[in-house]
């Protein structure tokens, strides 16, 4: 019967949806998906850099350390059951578990070895985030090594081994199975080809099936060390049109769907379908460039604050898709600062301008990015600021255009996005909060930079010392501390952080969505 049942799904997936079309619920031991998939372009883990390319490596690929299921906030053992860090000589030593590949080959330490030398030497597109340890292809033989059966990683780096294990955390810190991957290898590819069709890993899943802009099929990895999970199969059936994903959902035919509008997911019924929002890692911002002069004293910044309608915007055309959030660091990560002191109140803007002597009405430029829900947060400020004599002219441009600008430092006025490469608090308090050379010839991609911050000395220095605290706990403090100081007195005003709103079936219980696709998990799903 459940091959039957399993036989029929396949064949109602494959076939397009007719109108008045009825389907059969879907199987009880499998989670099936309406998402927009086109976006991948690799799924090699020392290849994939793209948002539903993370999701599929990380049900697939399991890495020594990293932020789990039952917890995305806490950096926690993986494959490496336990670790030794020597600071003095750059050094973590880890200690594997027992643990098998799906293949039912055992994990071994030189399945690590190969499986960071092989990002190194293919040198694709996410291969920087580690190569910011001092590796290269001539020195990895000495970077990563073997040691009693254990796995010594080296770096060099003004950096803490707290840095270091975020790293390896990320995507290109999947380990994958030596023997398999190079039984597929072609020529000097070192499986890449295979891997971008097939797994070669450890996790929870196995990508049985990939059929581009059309399917991936994942299958419970049984012998898995945590446990198999509970879903059979995960089937994320590529369905680009919002509208058709809505009908699928709300007709029983998939259990999830990942890419609605808000106005879809208000005529949802509230009685089959149940609607969850997923804080994401960009933050949005509106700056201010420090070589326009009216722009540059304190009271504009800190007035500025006090001039963005962040309720209001949130809970009309922002909602759902952006939740207040006045940091430089995502809520959902380790070392956030979730606190947002800043209202809408003009008359303490007012005020504070009043108390500074500063002139009004101020004249600047704004540019935005041509397309919603961006200008429409343009017209808001808009409004929101001439109420205390500060005039926004919104230049629209395209995404390309904007950013040029931005790069350059001719903007005056900017509202734009950011979101860290790999999950450690210095990818943004280096952006946000550190900015040692100012000089028009020292580019540098930081939003500090990017608007001619100066950034004060001190809080250089203490973004540099944070980056080389060795204790997870203290330098999560740290950049809390950062960001108090960087929200209180900054040319660059964080106001929201993006959000995901998905609906699924109210059976389904336990699916994980972090703060961005490489934390999206499906291990404990369960349908009831």
């Amino acid at each position: 019967m459940k091959l039957l049942t399993a036989a029929l799904l396949a064949t109602a997936l494959s076939l397009p949806l007719a109108a008045g079309a009825v389907y059969a619920a879907t199987p009880a031991d499998a989670l099936v998906i309406a998402q927009n998939i086109d976006d991948i372009v690799a799924l090699d883990p020392a290849q994939a850099y793209e948002f539903t390319s993370g999701e599929i490596n990380t049900n697939v690929y399991d890495r020594l350390v990293g932020y789990e299921a039952e917890d995305t906030t806490v950096l926690a053992p993986g494959l490496a059951s336990e670790w030794v860090a020597d600071e003095a000589a750059k050094t973590i030593t880890f200690t594997l578990r027992d643990a098998t590949f799906a293949s039912g080959n055992p994990v071994r330490p030189e399945d690590v070895v190969f499986s960071f030398s092989r990002v190194i030497t293919l040198n694709l597109t996410p291969a920087f985030i580690l190569a910011q340890l001092g590796w290269t292809p001539e020195n990895m033989a000495e970077m990563v090594t073997i040691a009693d059966g254990k796995v010594v990683v080296k770096y060099e780096g003004d950096f803490s081994s707290a840095f270091v294990l975020n790293v390896l955390a990320s995507r290109p810190g999947s380990i994958v199975d030596e023997v398999l991957v190079m039984e597929n290898a072609v020529g000097e590819d070192l499986g890449n080809a295979w891997l971008n069709t097939h797994s070669a890993g450890s996790g929870a899943f196995v990508m049985s099936d990939y059929r581009p802009a059309e399917i991936v099929r994942l299958t419970a990895n049984e012998t898995y060390f945590r446990g198999a999970p509970a879903m059979k199969s995960i089937i994320i059936r590529h369905v680009a049109e919002a509208a058709t994903q809505q009908l699928l959902l709300t007709s029983g035919d998939v259990d999830l769907a990942k890419n609605l509008t808000p106005d879809q997911i208000a005529g949802l019924p509230a009685d089959t379908v149940k609607v969850e929002t997923y804080p994401q890692a960009a933050v949005h911002f509106l700056s201010f460039n420090q070589k326009t002069e009216s722009l540059t004293p304190p009271a504009v910044w800190e007035a500025a604050r006090y001039l963005v309608d962040y309720d209001g915007m949130t809970e009309t055309f922002l909602k759902g898709q952006m939740e207040k959030h006045q940091a430089f660091w995502p809520k959902g990560f380790p070392g956030s600062y979730d606190e947002t002191p800043f209202t809408y109140d003009v008359e303490k803007a007012k005020q504070i301008l009043a108390d500074a002597g500063i002139t009004t009405p101020i004249n600047v430029t704004l540019d935005v990015i041509n397309s919603t829900p961006f200008t429409d947060i343009a017209q808001s400020l808009q409004a929101g600021f001439a109420e205390a004599g500060i005039n926004f002219e919104i230049l629209p441009g395209t995404g390309a255009q904007v950013i040029t600008k931005y790069r350059e430092r001719t903007h005056q006025a900017m509202l734009l996005y950011w979101g860290p490469d790999f999950m450690d608090p210095h990818s943004n308090a280096k952006a946000f909060a550190y900015n040692s050379d100012n000089s028009d010839d020292n580019y540098t991609a930081t939003t500090t930079w990017r608007n001619a911050w100066a950034v004060p000395q001190e809080l250089n220095d203490k973004v540099t010392a944070a980056l080389g605290e060795a204790d997870q706990d203290a330098r999560n403090a740290d950049y809390i501390e950062i960001q108090k100081e960087a929200q209180a007195s900054s040319p660059i005003v964080i106001m929201f952080q993006a959000a995901l709103t998905i609906a699924m079936a109210n059976n389904v219980e336990g699916y994980v969505n972090g703060s961005n696709s490489d934390f999206v998990f499906y291990r404990l799903v369960t349908k009831n």
